[in-house]
């Protein structure tokens, strides 16, 4: 019987980034370890395990809902990728209309032998968040 073999980081990546832009919290699950953990570093504490992941993608996916990205480099290796990015969303305006925002992010993930996430740190530059909300808040 033929058995497959495990994704590769590069596989994976695109399988993962196809995934997230669809928005799919129990198909991005899917792509973690049970046991996967997964930090967005802007002050939140790691969740650890699938349902964890689903429900901080979740309300991650509701905070941005007209939310996307835009790949600037993608690096892999045989057990991990590294991805510059940039968010890139409309934020609602008080007196209606809304305004794009775009700020930088950097994620740090680690595939085990099964080919699935281990482990995924997303970095955010907050000074451009904070820029970028100051922005849309004064227009």
């Amino acid at each position: 019987m033929p058995t497959s073999s495990p994704m590769t980081a590069d596989a994976l990546f695109q399988r993962y980034a196809q995934t997230f832009r669809s928005r799919d919290v129990e198909a991005i699950g899917r792509l973690h370890t049970d046991q996967s953990r997964f930090q967005l570093h802007s002050g939140e504490a790691a969740v650890v395990g699938r349902a964890a992941i689903q429900e901080r993608f979740a309300r991650f996916f509701a905070q941005w809902p007209e939310m996307d990205f835009v790949v600037k480099r993608v690096l892999t290796g045989a057990s991990h990728w590294v991805l510059d990015w940039a968010l890139t969303a409309r934020l609602p305006l008080p007196g209606g209309g809304a305004r794009q925002i775009q700020f930088d992010c950097m994620d740090l993930v680690t595939v085990d032998a099964q080919g699935l996430v281990a482990a995924k740190d997303t970095f955010v530059d907050l000074v451009q968040v904070q820029a970028a909300l100051k922005a849309a808040a004064a227009t």
